[in-house]
């Protein structure tokens, strides 16, 4: 009995599936395109020549889209010349289909729902695509390739598929990359602050970097107690608690203002981290906070605080030793579901490689971490600012500010990065350093430490498109907390 549904279900089922499309539906869009060309407005933001089925008819709006592109008319006889004119189609000549093309046009007013119609067979066909290389390779698996390489792959395509409807790469016109710089920097001028990037909530660090900018990857790095993580907090949640979302025509929604974080924190828990947030926020001290020496009325602060901050788009991953793959992974998986415009990760020492091989030689895990960061920020828009650690050389000289070749493990780090950024507070250093009391010495010391109390300096060691130096903020470690310093201008006035 089985074995005769078996017979029957193989009998009807073909041994051959034609690719879903529908040849009519473009026949029908490009009359509607070569009789009236306002058609080609109505869908060229989203159909592109690669989403149609038919060769032949990638061809004729490729060269409609170019000719109406330089305002010139776009129709049978004009376009005809730009086509293979041996070429048949059944019985019919190119030029024979052009006309019927035209006299079997719809009108303008069905051309969106044709191109839509378009649009998602392509996206279809680009699914079974991913699909068949899915069950191919899992299949005929190579050596080297473990199933969750294959499954992070399968992701990666299927995130680029839902974001740009087509899961392959290729050239981009130069006339695009100009349009989109001119869009961003209309964008920025529109912008509060006349940033091109998202405000840091630090007026000097955003002075010198015009903001976080799309697609960069940003290292962070200083020797402990220098206040990295605390600036990386600071930096997410003045970004997450300014978000404010703009609805696209496509119903999706962009950050017009600061964005949705996303914080990798390999090294603390979300709780550590969130006590950190509170902290800077109340003013009440960490420390206290964790021991409970708190009162009633800072309690009802905390309780406000958290309610505030409920509101606020800041997600936390706390996974020790993720893997870029991992990480990449969760990355996509958010900008899906919630949106993304913002990634911070603590730290990069703490992440591991995907290879088997990178991961017998440090320097080459390192090298796949950063370049694999590199690669997520471009391909999800998004600037990541990524933590790393200094070597201890930094401590042996007598001037301890980090230079670049203190970057740890790898000179891959200060290569793929597009910022390198050190955090640095001579205060630290001076306070080990304090001689006896009464001596003269601890006069010159006393004088230098006030000057240098509460302040950090963010040294700007490279940047790609915009000037190297130092900014210079304070801090107060109690809250771990970094603000602006006041400007000379805006200081009271002294006396004398």
């Amino acid at each position: 009995m089985a074995e005769a549904v078996r017979k029957l279900a193989a009998a009807e089922t073909p041994l051959y599936r034609e690719a879903p499309n529908n040849i009519e539906a473009e026949q029908a869009l490009l009359g509607a395109v070569l009789v009236n060309n306002d058609a080609f407005y109505r869908v060229s933001d989203f159909l592109k020549p690669i989403h149609f089925y038919e060769p032949l008819h990638r061809k004729i709006y490729e060269v409609s889209g170019e000719l109406i592109r330089m305002g010139k008319m776009a129709n049978p006889v004009t376009i005809k010349t730009f086509l293979p004119a041996d070429e048949k189609i059944g019985e019919m000549t190119v030029s024979h289909y052009l006309a019927r093309l035209a006299a079997e046009a719809v009108t303008v007013i069905n051309a969106a729902d044709y191109g839509r119609a378009i649009y998602d067979l392509a996206t279809r066909r680009a699914l079974i695509t991913v699909g068949e290389d899915m069950v191919n390779i899992a299949y005929d698996a190579p050596v080297d390739m473990s199933p969750s390489e294959q499954i992070e792959d399968a992701e990666r395509r299927l995130f680029e598929l839902a974001e740009t409807g087509r899961y392959d790469g290729g050239f981009e016109s130069f006339n695009d990359a100009v349009k989109t710089a001119v869009d961003m920097a209309n964008a920025a001028y529109m912008r509060d602050g006349h940033l091109s990037g998202i405000s840091t909530g630090f007026r000097d660090v955003d002075r010198k970097l015009g903001g976080l900018q799309p697609s960069d990857l940003i290292i962070l790095a200083g020797r402990p107690a220098m206040g990295k993580t605390s600036l990386a907090t600071n930096i997410a949640f003045n970004v997450a608690s300014s978000y404010v979302p703009a609805q696209q025509a496509d119903g999706s929604f962009k950050a017009e203002n600061g964005g949705v974080v996303g914080f990798f924190s390999l090294e603390m828990s979300s709780e550590q981290l969130a006590t950190r947030i509170i902290s800077e926020q109340t003013e009440i001290s960490s420390s206290k906070i964790r021991r409970g020496e708190i009162t009633e009325a800072d309690f009802e602060k905390l309780v406000g605080c958290s309610q505030m901050m409920q509101k606020t788009p800041l997600f936390i991953d706390q996974t020790g030793g993720i893997s870029i793959a991992q990480l990449a992974a969760r990355a996509r998986r958010l900008k899906r579901q919630r949106g993304l415009d913002v990634i911070v990760i603590d730290y990069v020492q703490l992440m591991q490689g995907s290879s088997a091989k990178s991961s017998q030689n440090r320097v080459q895990e390192i090298t796949e971490i950063t370049t694999g960061l590199k690669a997520l920020a471009k391909e999800l828009q998004v600037p990541i600012i990524a933590l790393s650690q200094l070597s201890r050389q930094v401590e042996s000289r007598e001037d301890k500010r980090p230079q670049l070749a203190d970057l740890r493990e790898s000179g891959s780090i200060e290569q793929d990065a597009d910022v390198v950024l050190f955090v640095y507070r001579d205060e630290y250093y001076m306070q080990n350093k304090e001689p006896e009391q009464g001596t003269p010495e601890y006069e010159a010391w006393r004088e230098k430490f006030e000057r240098v109390r509460g302040k950090a300096e963010l040294i700007i060691a490279k940047q790609r498109h915009g000037p190297t130096g130092t900014v210079e903020l304070a801090f107060e470690g109690q809250f771990t907390r970094f603000s602006d310093l006041a400007e000379e201008d805006r200081l009271p006035e002294r006396f004398e």
